[in-house]
């Protein structure tokens, strides 16, 4: 942390910047609306094989390559978990969201190693949480998936049901009394795509056209075991809440007047975001996907769709495994609408077919994703999981503060004006970390310092301006509750 008058300087530099905040949104916060940051094991922890930890697949991924950058420390957060919880204190933080490594508590994936070590470990980081008045959002699976698992088949075997459903259990057993938010899965959507349909992430099978839906297919039913083993287990005296992470842009019709890019618009939010939530918070994937794949895979002469089939008691397994919303994040895309390839080389691409710009920075966006979020599947408490804005580092992340401030206000236009639900916000990230495959990218409030031993931390200046906006509840210098 910087020296006290080096801290003053940066305080008085906020309040200045905060100044022109003021025109954002001068309301209160509620009272119950919680702000956080986010974490996630691979990318913070380090200790990669200490301790009895097993080997996941992204060790292996980065190891078999021979990588210069991995995250083998990190942030070294696996000793130095205390200066965290102390940073988060100090921040003033509600929650703080975390994931477990599966394989620093099963070092392969299955109940026949339990490893104390790992289990002692994150009862430490809990209870110091919880000590701090900080309440714990626990992450089961942030795609760091045990090694032997993986070769078992992973996401496209069936087997992945059991094992992550006693996995859960076991986290549910030890660690339950002190957490009151639960997510099973993080951002289903990058799991699939970049680990079974593309080789950007592990296990890297590129099965654009088939692998990506039965993985698909596997990580919800997975989700649906431990949220019923929770729901019938647990939850009675632990009183806890669990559900699956989201993960979609808001898609702007590049075209507001064209019909075809708006049914654009909805088509992409059905294959990102729908894919996943629609069989939780209505049941069966959306309609337009199975169309869609359906009849490709009709034309390109399969004899049934590359799009799983759900029996029905799997659509009633599934539906209604939630007990809130989360939702992660980031940006908006344009969107325009694309005439259907003829058929070809099976791939999601083409099963969705749309040409979309790169992710902007649309603080509205959030507003409206929401709202389409709340219309459709009316989920009751909604609380954004990640948001965030990455630049190249250093202390003074003015494009920080200006982001985070433009998303918070908009979700309380949604709270106030549109009667949104939304009870936290949990900025991505607490601090620097590794950004699956590069450190040059930069999330975070608090600066770390990867090339020095210690990896020292340093608060950015967004870091003292989002202590502030929590200690006032307001964005604004002025603040005034419920202004209409």
């Amino acid at each position: 942390m910087l020296k006290s008058s080096m801290a003053l300087g940066y305080i008085i530099l906020v309040c200045l910047f905060n100044g022109s905040l003021a025109q954002l949104n001068q309301r209160l916060f509620p009272d119950d609306f919680m702000f956080g940051a986010a974490t996630a094991a691979y990318q913070v922890e380090g200790g990669w094989d200490e301790d009895g930890k097993g080997v996941s697949i992204w060790d292996d991924f980065f190891h078999s390559q021979g990588a210069n950058e991995t995250g083998d420390v990190a942030c070294d957060s696996y000793h130095k978990w205390r200066e965290d919880v102390e940073n988060a204190k100090n921040l003033g933080l509600q929650f703080y969201r975390l994931s477990i490594a599966w394989t620093r508590i099963l070092p392969d994936g299955t109940l026949g190693n339990i490893n104390q070590k790992g289990i002692d470990y994150y009862l430490n980081v809990l209870k110091a949480l919880k000590e701090n008045n900080i309440e714990p959002v626990v992450t089961i699976y942030h795609w760091d998936a045990p090694l032997h698992i993986s070769k078992l088949g992973g996401f496209l075997s069936s087997a992945i049901v059991d094992y992550f459903g006693d996995y859960a259990r076991l986290l549910f057993q030890t660690f339950g009394e002190y957490v009151k938010y639960w997510i099973t899965v993080n951002e289903p959507t990058i799991v699939c795509e970049l680990g079974y349909g593309m080789d950007v992430f592990p296990p890297a099978l590129a099965l654009i056209g088939d692998g990506i839906y039965q993985c698909g297919y596997n990580l919800l039913k997975a989700h649906a075991h431990a949220y019923h083993i929770y729901e019938d287990e647990f939850k009675a005296t632990q009183k806890g809440k669990i559900t699956i992470v989201t993960e979609c842009a808001w898609y702007e019709p590049n075209d507001p007047t064209s019909t075809q890019d708006l049914e654009t618009r909805e088509r992409a939010i059905q294959f990102r975001l729908g894919w996943f939530a629609n069989a939780v918070y209505l049941g069966n994937w959306p309609q337009v996907m199975i169309d869609r794949i359906g009849n490709r895979s009709q034309a390109e002469g399969l004899s049934k769709s590359r799009l799983p089939q759900f029996t029905q008691e799997e659509i009633d397994y599934i539906n209604g495994t939630h007990d809130y919303f989360a939702l992660n994040t980031y940006g908006t895309v344009n969107v325009t609408y694309t005439p259907e390839a003829p058929p070809g080389e099976a791939s999601y691409w083409t099963d969705l077919e749309v040409t979309n710009s790169d992710t902007y920075d649309d603080p509205q966006g959030i507003r409206k994703l929401l709202n389409w979020i709340n219309n459709r599947y009316n989920p009751g408490e909604i609380i954004i999981s990640e948001n965030g804005k990455v630049n190249d580092g250093g202390l003074d992340d003015d494009d920080r503060i200006e982001y985070i401030s433009g998303y918070l206000s908009s979700i309380l236009d949604a709270i106030y004006e549109d009667n949104l639900n939304v009870i936290g916000y949990g900025v991505w990230s607490i601090m620097d970390n590794f950004e699956w495959g590069s450190y040059d990218k930069r999330f975070g409030l608090i600066e770390v310092d990867f090339d020095s031993p210690n990896k020292t931390r340093t608060w950015k200046k967004s870091a003292y301006w989002y202590q502030d906006v929590i200690n006032r509840r307001c964005l604004a210098t002025t603040c005034q509750e419920n202004i209409l």
